[in-house]
């Protein structure tokens, strides 16, 4: 590769915040461009591909664990980020270093640069950071990479790739809707596009119009699909912070992931290891239920604090809304809930709440720092409509103060949920009341 100057990390901030008002565009041809003049790495990598509305995170995060603890070399890259950018890039476990980040951007950037003076356009943020991941994975010779699709699947920057080990298709539902389509089919047939030629698919157990779109994208490719199967599972409880369940193959499970939903992605992760048994790869069924048991995913019904008891959980549409609800009911009714909302202006806010309010003893809304944030003022007022007691809350500081004394009582936990971009800022505010108490 040619020549390129190493940016400091404030010259690298810069140049992605400078890209990151182009905002998003869907399409391959400047990502096809951009990778070209990378001498296409991406093609030398051995890649899972995990498209879906929600829990894909979960999946990522199962499947990595599981392939560190089989002796893999495991590069993985997800988006958003939760609670800092490096989290997104990472090789068997551990976040790309400032220094890394840096020199992989830095490449990228000169590219971008060639591409300009050639009379192309300037790729986007996602399709830069995108790049600068297939850089890291392919200069750290990983043996596999777990590839998570930024928004939708078929015009995904992640989607330049030709061929992957497995495609999975995770839970779908209705988000991002003025990008890829109105109904839960036309958001299938987007997210069904990572599907590729003579493929494997495992995808979740799906609603009967989901199916069909998968089933003809699946015909179309002539690629196998496999669907998780929830009979397969059992005496699905909480015990001791443990999502705990008995499958018929790998006996009992005890995941550190105790979201109820977080059973459904485990199954999509056992399908998956099969996929990849079948191409090879030694994954004995031990490797497999203990790499289930470490996974952690930091803001998926994850415990910041035991008392009182604080969770955080980015459940952001009516879907995740629902399956939040569901833990909730499941392990945590001993408890009066005092819930911490913020939430992005593009997302269905008012069936979210519909759904988890019914729960909660008090409400607090925040407004996230985000460009796309919603008002907290303004999610106030829609709360009422479903709650008595809502207060707004300028500061997300001050708002997690005035919870954690609320739930100083006994029998009471406080729930953090909604846009996932904010829950590093609740994370970062528990830590500075814990400093000064």
């Amino acid at each position: 590769m040619e020549k390129y100057k190493i940016l400091s990390k404030k010259e690298t901030d810069d140049y992605i915040r400078e890209i990151d008002k182009k905002g998003s565009i869907l399409g391959l041809e400047s990502i096809r461009e951009l990778m070209k003049e990378l001498a296409d790495v991406q093609d030398a990598l051995k890649i899972i591909h995990v498209a879906g509305t929600n829990g894909k995170g979960s999946v990522c995060a199962m499947l990595e664990s599981v392939l560190i603890g089989a002796g893999y070399r495991v590069g993985k890259y997800t988006s958003p980020a939760v609670f800092t950018e490096a989290e997104r890039y990472r090789v068997n476990g551990e976040n790309i270093t400032e220094e890394e980040f840096a020199k992989s951007i830095s490449q990228v950037k000169a590219v971008c640069e060639r591409m300009l003076d050639k009379g192309l356009s300037q790729p986007t943020r996602f399709e830069v950071e995108t790049a600068a991941a297939f850089l890291y994975f392919y200069q750290k010779k990983c043996d596999i990479v777990i590839l998570e699709t930024g928004m939708g699947g078929a015009t995904d920057a992640t989607n330049i790739i030709r061929k992957s080990l497995v495609s999975i298709l995770t839970s779908i539902s209705r988000d991002h809707m003025g990008f890829l389509g109105d109904t839960i089919e036309e958001i299938a047939v987007v997210k069904a596009g990572i599907i590729k030629k003579h493929g494997k698919v495992v995808a979740m157990c799906p609603e009967m119009g989901v199916r069909k779109v998968i089933d003809a994208a699946c015909e179309k490719q002539e690629a196998e699909v496999v669907y998780t199967n929830p009979e397969q599972v059992r005496e699905v409880r909480i015990t001791n912070h443990r999502l705990c369940f008995l499958h018929e193959e790998l006996g009992e499970i005890k995941l550190k992931m105790m979201g109820k939903y977080q059973v459904q992605n485990a199954l999509c992760v056992i399908e998956a290891v099969k996929q990849l048994e079948k191409q090879g790869y030694a994954i004995s069924k031990e490797q497999l239920k203990q790499g289930l048991e470490k996974a952690e995913w930091e803001g998926r019904f994850s415990i910041l604090n035991e008392q009182p008891l604080l969770v955080i959980d980015g459940a952001h549409n009516e879907d995740a809304a629902k399956k939040l609800r569901e833990t909730l009911e499941m392990g945590f009714t001993k408890y009066k809930i005092i819930y911490i909302i913020g939430v992005l202006a593009d997302k269905e806010h008012e069936k979210m709440l519909k759904q988890m309010l019914p729960l909660a003893e008090k409400v607090f809304t925040v407004t996230p720092h985000n460009p796309r944030a919603m008002d907290g003022k303004e999610l106030a007022k829609e709360a009422l409509k479903y709650h008595k007691d809502v207060t707004f809350v300028p500061e997300i500081k001050e708002a997690v103060d005035m919870a954690m004394k609320e739930a100083k009582e006994e029998q009471k936990m406080i729930l953090a949920f909604g846009s996932l971009s904010y829950l590093g800022e609740v994370k970062k505010a528990l830590k500075e009341i814990k400093i000064h108490d």
